[in-house]
């Protein structure tokens, strides 16, 4: 049976849900919401230490600026609300992703950051205007900054990711196969489930179901 560490969800659908549903994508993000808090919960149930929440990429900016706005205040109400229950249930927040204009949000992050950095029954990491290729770059322009040696080593410790393990698991909902340059480093050998449902429609049932799914899996590694 596979040993299962980090799971990474490319949480895809919530606009075209809002359509469907309420005629609006900004509605389909709050019931979004909903979906990631019974995720946690059975994330934990689970026993799973790690999970990664691609929450805003670096090509999200091209979205109207009204779901944006709307998306970032949500966020805040979000940390806001929840920040004493995550520590509460030994939760650690990390944030992935380059630092926001907006002083404000990026001050809540890192508090929320500081405020749960010794928990460690689950750490969530949100990534946040967040781009892989981006990453990857940073990564390598610290190294020669520094005049270090550019391996894969090295390039994996000066990520936005140094200190977590790669994920085991990738799901994408939303019936899109693309990985949205999202972790492309860190997923070389990570099993991918494209999830035909949209996010907010996802459940604690298709996620035991791709557990179920990947623990039965030959992991060959480019072995045989």
């Amino acid at each position: 049976m596979n040993p299962l560490n980090h799971v990474a969800i490319i949480m895809d659908g919530n606009g075209r849900w809002g359509i469907k549903k309420k005629k609006s994508r900004i509605e389909g993000h709050k019931f979004g919401l909903k979906t990631v808090k019974k995720i946690i919960k059975s994330t934990i149930e689970n026993k799973i230490k790690y999970l990664t929440l691609f929450a805003f990429s670096t090509e999200n900016w091209k979205r109207p600026k009204k779901e944006i706005d709307f998306l970032f205040k949500l966020l805040e109400k979000f940390l806001i609300k929840n920040l004493s229950n995550f520590n509460k249930n030994n939760i650690k927040l990390k944030i992935l992703g380059e630092k926001f204009k907006n002083k404000e949000l990026q001050n809540l992050l890192k508090k929320a950051e500081n405020l749960t950095k010794k928990n460690n029954l689950l750490q969530i990491n949100l990534a946040l205007n967040y781009g892989s290729r981006s990453e990857i770059l940073r990564s390598i322009k610290i190294l020669n900054k520094k005049k270090k040696p550019i391996t894969e080593k090295s390039i994996s410790n000066n990520l936005f990711t140094k200190s977590i393990p790669d994920p085991e698991i990738l799901i994408r909902t939303g019936n899109t196969h693309r990985l949205s340059n999202f972790l492309l480093w860190q997923i070389s050998y990570t099993e991918i489930f494209f999830e035909k449902k949209l996010w907010p429609d996802f459940n604690d049932n298709d996620y035991d179901k791709i557990f179920k799914k990947f623990k039965n899996l030959k992991r060959n590694f480019g072995s045989i």
